[in-house]
């Protein structure tokens, strides 16, 4: 995997007036600066990238270590370059509230602005929601989406979710010239300190399990019926399950097999079935498509997924996309060694970005103090 996820502490609350107005004007000339010297497409480049966008939401005057600062810092950007879109390039859509309606802003600026490709924004959009929700099951639940992009059509995502039990946000960071396959290996970046367990079907490991699911799909549904019921019977099962803090470990008698988390839970056997016979009905040709036929969620997910691999041997990834606890590596080299190129390149990019910005000198002096800290 690709660094592309930033886990932080949840945190409850709004942020203070008087610090929402200071960051939106900071974060309107920061961005200003970077579009001109860059280009938009760099400047979604930079959000695409957890590191550089921590970095950017601590310049800004956000708690480094706080779940508000992705969720803050985009909707500062969303309002000051409101007005001077047009002029950069730049297009803001979602947030906190707005999530759900993302599509629908999309939609608004290519009618109004001529844009021929929002249709394509706006697939992009809901299959990076889906694909964090049903193909990365890491026991977070999303509950913030922005989707940013240019003129020329270029996307960058960034969306959060929380886990409530763990008092965790885990962000999520796309961008579109890294997306060869929306299903494989397509997140920007990956940065946490919180591992769990997690079925992850994005990784290129899962190949073999997605491609037996799509064709239990695209088979007569009975076959998978007939194998689920194998599985989950009350009579004859295959399997015995070993209770763990929120899943069963799969133990299959006398057969050739991995294993498989499952969430505590009843699968509602009636909408599993009318869920997969709908998908044969509608004969996806690949995994993407199925995964964006309505109904099908990660349960659906999980399921095909279990079958695949206890019945098939088609075995998924459960390793967690999550890979560092530090932004920039750490001088012991642990959890690696501090990779000072990237590093110098973040601080250089917001130290000229600053400089540049049309703002007062009080509050240039203030975000470069902020970088020095970010530095030390």
């Amino acid at each position: 995997m690709r660094t592309g996820i930033a886990t932080i502490p949840l945190d409850y609350g709004k942020c203070p007036r008087w610090l929402f107005e200071r960051m939106r004007r900071l974060g309107r000339a920061i961005t200003v600066a970077i579009v001109e010297e860059f280009g938009p497409e760099e400047f979604l480049r930079r959000l695409s990238d957890p590191i550089w966008f921590q970095s950017l939401g601590c310049v800004l005057g956000f708690d480094w270590n706080s779940s508000g600062l992705g969720v803050t810092t985009l909707g500062a950007l969303k309002a000051g370059l409101f007005d001077i879109q047009d002029q950069l390039g730049i297009y803001v859509c979602g947030g906190k509230r707005e999530s759900k309606k993302t599509p629908e802003e999309i939609m608004a600026y290519g009618i109004s602005r001529g844009f021929e490709f929002a249709p394509n924004l706006i697939y992009a959009s809901k299959i990076v929601a889906k694909v964090d929700s049903a193909l990365v099951q890491d026991g977070f639940t999303l509950y913030h989406h922005n989707f940013i992009f240019t003129k020329s059509g270029s996307w960058a995502v960034v969306q959060q979710g929380m886990n409530a039990t763990f008092q965790r946000a885990r962000r999520y960071h796309w961008f579109s010239q890294n997306v060869k396959d929306f299903t494989r290996e397509p997140h920007s970046g990956i940065i946490s300190d919180f591992k769990t367990k997690v079925l992850n079907l994005v990784a290129k490991e899962s190949e073999e399990n997605k491609k037996i699911s799509l064709e239990l799909v695209k088979e007569e549904p009975k076959t998978f019926l007939r194998d689920y019921r194998l599985i989950f019977g009350k009579k004859d099962s295959l399997m015995k399950q070993k209770r763990l803090p929120g899943f069963c470990e799969i133990e299959l008698e006398e057969r050739e097999f991995y294993w498989h988390p499952v969430l505590r839970e009843h699968f509602d056997f009636k909408r599993l079935k009318k869920t997969i016979e709908k998908a044969h009905f509608l004969k996806p040709e690949n995994f993407e498509n199925l995964i964006m036929i309505e109904g099908v969620g990660p349960k659906t997910i999980r399921a095909l997924s279990l079958v695949s691999e206890i019945i098939y041997g088609a075995k998924p990834s459960f390793e967690d996309p999550a890979r560092y606890s530090f932004a920039h590596g750490g001088k012991d080299k642990v959890p690696y060694p501090v990779d000072r190129e990237n590093y110098d390149r973040t601080i250089r990019i917001l130290e000229m970005a600053v400089k540049k910005a049309k703002i007062s000198n009080k509050e240039k002096v203030e975000a470069q103090k902020r970088l020095i800290k970010i530095r030390i």
